[in-house]
C-alpha cells in the first residue's frame, strides 16, 4: 500500500495539474505589399517564462525586432528575456520565399497567401518557471477584402486557433496555412475533420481531392491507427513548388499535380502515408521509410480497389526494373533506385508473414510496431519483422541488408 501510495504521489509531480496556466497569444498581421508578415507574441505574465532562445536562421528573413524585456542576437539565435508584467516581442517575418529562385515555397499576393506556421514563429527553446503551463492561442489580421484563413489547429473563433501540441514544451503554430479568397470543401471522415482549401481560381481539385480521400480513408485508417483532430490540404498554382509536402496534420499540393499519376501511383497518398505513419529512420535506413511511403501509397489504393491486376503488374516490372542494379540499401539518403528495391523487399517480406501465420499477420504488424518508435534502425527492422514473423526470416538475409 505504501508503495503504490508513493507511485501515485510520484505520478503527481510529474503531471502538476495544479500548473498555473499563463496565456500566450500570436498576433499574426498579414503585409501582402511587402511579402512579409508582422508577428506579435504577447505573454499574460512575462515573470512566468525565463528565457525564449529562437533558432532565427540565415538570410535575414527576421527582422524589426521590438521586445519588453532584454533582447539580444546571437550568431544566428535571438534570446528573448521577458519583462515582468504583461510583455511582448514583434517582428516581421519574410513569407515570400523562392529558396531556388525558380518558384515559391510560400507566398503571399494581394489576394491570398500560402505559407507554413513554422515560419511565422521560428523553433525556439523555452525556459519557463517551474509549475506554470503556458496557454497559446493564434489570431490572424488579415488585409481588407480577405475573407477567411485555414490552419490544422482548432478553431475557437473568427480567424483564432487553439495551438496545443502534447510533444512539445513549447507550442508554436506549425503546419500549412492559407488565407485569403478562399474556396474549401470539408468532410468529417472517420474521428477527423478533413479541410481542402485553395485560392479561388487556382485550379484546385478540392472534390475530386476529397472523393480520393474519403475512397481510401478506410485503408489508412486500419494500418495506420492515428486520428488528427483536423486534416488540412492545401493547394494553389501561380508560381508555386510544382510538389507535394507534408508539415503538422497538413499537406501541401501543387493544384496541377495529377492525383493519380499516369503509372498508377499517387504523391498525395504517399506524403499522406508519411504523415500518418511517422517512421524516422536513423543510422543508415533512410530506405526503409521512403520504401515504406511507396509501398502503402500503392497498396492502399490496390485495397480500396483503386487499382487493378493488370496495372499492379505493370507498376512491379517498373520496381524491378528501376531496382535491378542496386546490390546495397543501407545508407544515409536513398535514391530512387534503392527505394523501388526496397518496396520489393517489403512486397517479399509481406508475403512471408502471411505464408507462415496463415495470414493472420502481415506487413501492417510490423509498420505499427515501427510507429510506436521515436525511431528506427535496420537492425530494428530485422528484429521486429522476425518477432511478427515467429522466426528467422529468409527475406532479411538479403545482402542488401548487410
Amino acid at each position: 500500500m505504501r508503495r503504490h501510495l508513493l507511485l501515485v504521489l510520484g505520478l503527481t509531480a510529474c503531471f502538476p495539474v495544479w500548473a498555473r496556466k499563463v496565456d500566450l497569444d500570436y498576433q499574426v498581421r498579414l503585409l501582402p505589399q511587402s511579402g512579409q508578415a508582422e508577428v506579435r507574441l504577447v505573454l499574460a505574465d512575462g515573470s512566468a517564462v525565463r528565457s525564449l532562445d529562437f533558432d532565427l536562421g540565415k538570410g535575414g528573413v527576421y527582422s524589426g525586432f521590438l521586445a519588453d524585456g532584454q533582447w539580444q542576437v546571437q550568431a544566428q539565435r535571438g534570446i528573448w528575456h521577458p519583462a515582468p508584467g504583461k510583455a511582448s516581442l514583434s517582428y516581421r517575418v519574410q513569407l515570400d520565399q523562392k529558396p531556388q529562385g525558380v518558384t515559391y515555397e510560400s507566398r503571399i499576393t494581394p489576394r491570398w497567401a500560402l505559407f507554413r506556421g513554422d515560419q511565422l514563429v521560428p523553433a525556439a527553446r523555452l525556459d519557463q518557471q517551474d509549475g506554470t503551463e503556458l496557454v497559446a492561442r493564434l489570431a490572424f489580421e488579415l488585409p481588407e477584402g480577405w475573407k477567411s484563413v485555414e490552419t490544422a489547429w482548432p478553431r475557437i473563433g473568427k480567424h483564432k486557433f487553439r495551438v496545443d501540441n502534447v510533444s512539445r514544451l513549447f507550442d508554436r503554430p506549425t503546419g500549412w496555412m492559407l488565407a485569403g479568397n478562399l474556396g474549401s470543401r470539408r468532410a468529417r471522415l472517420g474521428e477527423t475533420e478533413v479541410t481542402v482549401a485553395a485560392p479561388q481560381g487556382q485550379g484546385m481539385r478540392r472534390m475530386d481531392t476529397l472523393t480520393l480521400l474519403t475512397f481510401v480513408w478506410p485503408q489508412l485508417q486500419a494500418v495506420f491507427p492515428r486520428n488528427p483532430p483536423k486534416l488540412l490540404l492545401v493547394g494553389a498554382r501561380d508560381e508555386m513548388w510544382r510538389g507535394v509536402l507534408g508539415g503538422h496534420n497538413s499537406l501541401y499540393v501543387h493544384s496541377s499535380r495529377p492525383l493519380i499519376g499516369e503509372s498508377g501511383t499517387s504523391p498525395l497518398l504517399r506524403e499522406l502515408v508519411q504523415l500518418f505513419a511517422q517512421v524516422n529512420d536513423r543510422d543508415g535506413s533512410d530506405w526503409l521509410g521512403e520504401s515504406l511511403a511507396d509501398y502503402y501509397a500503392t497498396e492502399l489504393l490496390r485495397r480500396a480497389g483503386g487499382m487493378g491486376d493488370d496495372r499492379y503488374q505493370a507498376l512491379q516490372a517498373r520496381l524491378h526494373q528501376q531496382g535491378a542494379k542496386v546490390t546495397r540499401l543501407r545508407g544515409d539518403k536513398a535514391d530512387a533506385a534503392q527505394v523501388a528495391r526496397g518496396v520489393l523487399l517489403l512486397q517479399a517480406l509481406d508475403r512471408e508473414i502471411r505464408l507462415h501465420t496463415h495470414d493472420k499477420r502481415s506487413l501492417d504488424d510490423v509498420t505499427q510496431a515501427l510507429m510506436r518508435l521515436s525511431s528506427v534502425s535496420n537492425e530494428e527492422f530485422v528484429q521486429i519483422s522476425e518477432s511478427v514473423l515467429g522466426r528467422r526470416s529468409e527475406v532479411l538475409q538479403s545482402k542488401l541488408l548487410r
